[in-house]
């Protein structure tokens, strides 16, 4: 993975964590949920994460958290997980 990308995937990883966190859902459950492993969610998640995931992953992701994909590319907002929550 070029270097310049490690960051975004690391920030978007930031993102997963905190929407994650405010659905009030584990790493454990989300990972059963799209069926991925709790260590390859966590991963993705990790401060120094140095793990590529494909859109594919990335849609689950957003699918298992009932949020448009959208919001892991903005800054994280509290108006935007009321905005792009997909659940209401």
């Amino acid at each position: 993975m070029q270097d310049n990308f490690l960051d975004k995937y690391r920030e978007i990883g930031r993102r997963i964590a905190f929407y994650r966190n405010k659905r009030g859902i584990s790493q454990e459950a989300l990972g059963e949920k799209i069926n991925y492993s709790k260590s390859y969610i966590s991963k993705i998640e990790a401060p120094k994460s140095d793990v590529p995931y494909s859109l594919d992953v990335l849609f689950a992701i957003a699918a298992g958290l009932e949020l448009d994909p959208a919001i892991f590319l903005l800054p994280i907002n509290e108006e935007d997980f009321e905005k792009y929550r997909m659940d209401k």
